[in-house]
């Protein structure tokens, strides 16, 4: 399996979406907005539900907040506006008539859901609260777009808020999320580092971010999910207070976390090939194609047909997401060309030789071989191809991420390596903003973030900046 490589990804990326009808993405008449096409829909439902899955869990409740957010609302928090505000999405007028009062595209819902605790929140009782929404957000974005990475509507997105009582819960909540994210990309085979973002590149209104990166395959990391301790900014700013134990009145303590169509994409680029989409057993949209292959005669080929049918039926009952490719004017090797490009995880081929004998030939999109499965175990041993395939993309996919991540000493080396293979890099850093922000300038990438915890390779190295004892690491790439 061969990936695009980096000067290769961006059209690679374009074109697989395009032609294995997953999103259209240009073509409708507002820059930064893309359709989502019926089998991409399917790929992005059974993906959102593995997030909801590990939310529901976790005893997140779903719920649905307006788009439209007065101006007045939205201004409550000063820092945080300040970070939005050139990316706000303004709706003006209702018919003809000017608006006496300005609502916004929701860019984010930290001051829609305080409003809203605001009113359902008063006593220390009903908390931790933790509520989720998966809608889209609105963000002028004035880069160049692209599809699904960077959007102007962002159709995925999913915000999590959450309500606490003190700051430590809130603090253990950043950690739940934390641990949340991980099994989400886990179960996706995506590759990931978690670093808390720097002071000055954190998001706005939030004592400290965290965010996840993966690696794409042309080099440049993408961040795929933040978690935010929020403190007290928003709920003082929008008065959401309850009754604590001791029965003084205090402020809520919350954070925020979010997901967007990004981890698709990661999904799609991180395992796919050369030939085309590689999806993961648990989340494609068909996890096993039949393809009958005519026989010599008319009566051979309906036999091969009818005992296909009989295939199709007894595949559906065991849950597995089956499809037929029942086209007579294509001939099979394009059917198998197709459904490769498509990533369709296993596929059989059923000609009158499968009819006979107590096996079936099974061809895997990932490794682009095939092994033989029992008539009378079939879905057991689909299953068990399913689980197999999906640790092989997990496993893939980190032994790639690993070999583009390395931990340097010097300037030069971090720069050497990321203007020839790019990739993350890992110095060991002082802590200061001051040095963090000129070796973004020294380097030519962007500071991610630092290791949650003090690394041990750093003991006894100098940040190289200043030249004072390191006491973190700070991670650098190029990004999207």
């Amino acid at each position: 399996m061969e990936k695009p490589g980096p000067e290769e990804f961006s059209g690679w990326f374009d074109s697989i979406l395009r032609e294995a009808e997953l999103y259209d993405y240009g073509r409708y008449p507002v820059k930064g907005v893309g359709v989502w096409m019926p089998y991409g829909f399917a790929l992005r439902k059974n993906i959102l539900e593995i997030i909801r899955k590990h939310l529901d869990s976790t005893g997140h409740e779903e719920i649905l907040l307006p788009l439209l957010i007065p101006e007045d609302l939205l201004v409550k928090e000063e820092e945080h506006i300040r970070g939005f505000r050139d990316e706000v999405y303004w709706v003006t007028h209702g018919g003809v008539e000017e608006l006496d009062v300005k609502y916004a595209l929701r860019p984010t819902s930290e001051t829609s859901i305080s409003l809203m605790e605001s009113y359902w929140l008063s006593s220390y009782k009903q908390l931790p609260k933790k509520y989720y929404q998966i809608v889209s957000v609105f963000r002028y974005e004035t880069k160049a777009t692209r599809a699904m990475i960077r959007l102007r509507e962002v159709t995925s997105f999913k915000e999590a808020h959450t309500a606490h009582a003190s700051f430590e819960d809130a603090e253990r909540q950043v950690f739940e999320a934390v641990e949340i994210y991980k099994r989400i990309f886990d179960e996706l085979g995506i590759p990931y580092m978690v670093h808390k973002r720097p002071d000055w590149d954190k998001f706005a209104g939030a004592l400290y971010s965290i965010a996840f990166d993966t690696i794409l395959p042309d080099g440049r990391a993408l961040q795929i999910g933040t978690v935010h301790h929020l403190g007290q900014a928003f709920s003082k700013a929008i008065d959401v207070k309850v009754q604590l134990k001791d029965e003084k009145n205090d402020y809520v303590w919350q954070t925020s976390y979010g997901l967007s169509d990004r981890v698709i994409a990661s999904v799609i680029a991180i395992h796919g090939d050369k030939r085309g989409l590689v999806l993961p057993f648990k989340v494609a949209p068909i996890q096993v194609i039949l393809v009958p292959i005519p026989g010599k005669s008319e009566d051979a080929t309906e036999r091969v047909y009818s005992y296909v049918r009989t295939l199709e039926s007894g595949l559906k009952e065991c849950n597995l997401r089956v499809k037929t490719d029942w086209r007579e004017d294509v001939t099979p090797g394009r059917k198998f060309y197709e459904w490769e490009q498509k990533g369709v995880p296993l596929r059989l081929e059923v000609g009158t030789r499968e009819l006979v004998g107590n096996e079936l030939i099974v061809a895997r999109r990932d490794t682009l071989t095939k092994t033989k499965v029992s008539k009378d175990r079939l879905c057991e041993e689909l299953y068990a191809l399913g689980r197999d395939y999906d640790e092989s993309l997990y496993k893939r996919a980190w032994e790639w991420f690993k070999d583009r991540y390395a931990k340097v000493e010097s300037i030069e080396e971090a720069r050497q390596i990321i203007s020839s293979r790019r990739g993350i890099v890992e110095l060991p850093w002082c802590g200061r903003d001051t040095c963090g922000q000129e070796l973004e300038r020294a380097i030519e990438a962007k500071v991610l973030g630092s290791p949650l915890e003090r690394p041990k390779w750093i003991e006894g190295k100098s940040c190289p900046i200043c030249c004072l004892a390191a006491v973190t690491a700070i991670r650098l790439a190029k990004t999207y």
